[in-house]
């Protein structure tokens, strides 16, 4: 099992967040090998990590411009979603389980802001992997230190749902008394139990990578660099010091949510029903129109679609309205990497989807 002073902090500050997470040196996977090697099934994509680079200046300036439009409602949404988390077991301390690492950085601003209201509340981030499950060894760390019953999941979106299932699916026999309680920022996918909103707005972290998630990489599950008893890993980018705008993201959010008035959120429970066969009617169309079974070629949400173009082969970008501020990024992306641009039809809560290229070679 990890030692007791097992974890660490990337680029945050300690106080902030413990990744769960060896750092272990993994040469990148380009990316047309990569999605060689995943559409196969030689490979599944966990056990590969893509190259990150600095952003160019034009999209760090879309991303500032994002975090400038959209601040002062993620600042209300992260304080409505603390109250939420605030309230489940009132006197205890709270205990955030981030999914590294997009829900990293949401992790630090409830944090933050929890402790802004005089709470006990204490952060970790862990690895979870589609098709793979969550980290057990993570979860025995907490559980030897926490009451797993003062735990709840924190990611910052969600897409299609397939992380939300995976948590419930690794968690359906509460190993170590964990239960699948899942927060949310946004939840277009009706996936999540509790969520601040389900639009799918432009959150200024999901336009990065590393860079704004304490300078890690996403998790990796590699039986070469992963044996029994270590968490699951991720590399690290100390090289782009530089230019990490983890702090400075989390820095300009926090005092945000610290003084935002809370709204109730409790109604979001009654909408997963309708929203979940939304988002079903939407994939159903959308695998039909690409030829394919394949639901994870299909990247639904602002988000979603960004780390699509960022990190796999899309063919194409689904946009609802190309006038839209927060698709911006996406058209930036797409233009550089001529990808072609449709109008995502039909009626819909998402802003935006991106369709991975096949490369003929489906698993």
């Amino acid at each position: 099992m990890p030692r007791a002073d097992a974890g660490f902090s990337g680029s945050y500050d300690p106080g902030d967040v413990m990744f769960l997470l060896k750092p272990v040196t993994m040469a990148a996977t380009d990316v047309a090998t990569k999605e060689a090697a995943i559409q196969s099934g030689r490979r599944h994509y966990s056990e590969m990590i893509a190259p990150e680079a600095i952003p160019d200046a034009g999209y760090l300036a879309l991303y500032h411009s994002a975090l400038a439009r959209n601040g002062a409602r993620l600042g209300q949404d992260v304080a409505s979603l603390a109250a939420a988390l605030a309230q489940r077991r009132p006197g205890s301390e709270i205990v955030v389980i981030s999914l590294a690492r997009a829900g990293t950085p949401i992790g630090v601003l409830l944090v933050r802001t929890l402790r802004s209201w005089g709470l006990q509340a204490v952060h970790y981030s862990i690895s979870i992997i589609r098709d793979r499950g969550i980290d057990l060894v993570a979860l025995a760390h907490i559980a030897a230190r926490h009451d797993p019953r003062d735990t709840v999941f924190v990611d910052g979106w969600t897409g299609k749902g397939a992380i939300a299932r995976e948590l419930r699916a690794a968690l359906a026999d509460n190993p170590h008394g964990f239960t699948p309680a899942l927060a949310v920022i946004a939840d277009p996918a009706g996936q999540a139990d509790i969520a601040a909103t389900d639009d799918d707005y432009l959150i200024a972290s999901g336009l990065l990578n590393g860079i704004v998630s304490g300078l890690v990489s996403r998790s990796i599950l590699n039986a070469r660099v992963v044996g029994p008893g270590d968490f699951h890993a991720c590399v690290t980018y100390p090289q782009y010091a530089h230019a990490d705008l983890s702090r400075a993201f989390v820095d300009t959010v926090a005092p945000l949510a610290a003084t935002a008035p809370p709204c109730a959120i409790g109604e979001h429970g009654g909408r997963r029903a309708l929203l979940a066969a939304q988002c079903e009617d939407m994939l159903q169309t959308l695998l039909a129109d690409a030829g394919t079974s394949d639901r994870n070629r299909i990247k639904p949400g602002i988000a979603e679609a960004t780390r699509a173009l960022l990190r796999r082969m899309p063919e194409r970008l689904l946009i609802r309205d190309r006038q839209d501020a927060d698709v911006a990024h996406l058209l930036h992306l797409a233009s550089g990497h001529g990808i072609a641009v449709e109008t995502l039809a039909g009626h819909t809560r998402y802003r935006a989807v991106a369709i991975i290229r096949s490369l003929g070679n489906e698993a």
